[in-house]
């Protein structure tokens, strides 16, 4: 079994930066893909990034420039740097992992962004 573990959301000044964590735990192969979606108020749940384990990325047009997603193999961790935050980016942040036809989620970390 697969969990993930989320990190580093919390309220921040629109302009400002955070930077989110998963940690994903269990029986891992090598090959994956992890990214996060996230889920604004009233609205419905969006792709914001995803990074294989071979360091191919791929963003969401609305974060292109401002996001940066990243990983650490070793520990199977995926981290998304967010600067130039505005009110828009407001959401709760999932991440996920998918392995071969099955995908995992975190819990979800609040992120607000204050105007």
């Amino acid at each position: 079994q697969v969990q993930l573990a989320e990190s580093g959301g919390g309220l921040v000044q629109s302009g400002g930066s955070l930077r989110l964590s998963c940690a994903a735990s269990g029986n891992i192969p090598g090959r994956n893909l992890m990214g996060w979606y996230r889920q604004g108020p009233g609205k419905e749940r969006e792709l914001v990034a995803f990074i294989t384990t071979g360091g191919g990325t791929n963003y969401a047009e609305f974060v292109k420039g401002r996001f940066t997603i990243s990983r650490d193999n070793t520990k199977n961790t995926v981290y998304l740097q967010m600067k130039s935050l505005k009110s828009d980016d407001t959401a709760v942040y999932y991440c996920y992992l998918e392995l071969y036809v099955t995908t995992y989620w975190g819990q979800g970390t609040q992120v607000t962004v204050s105007s």
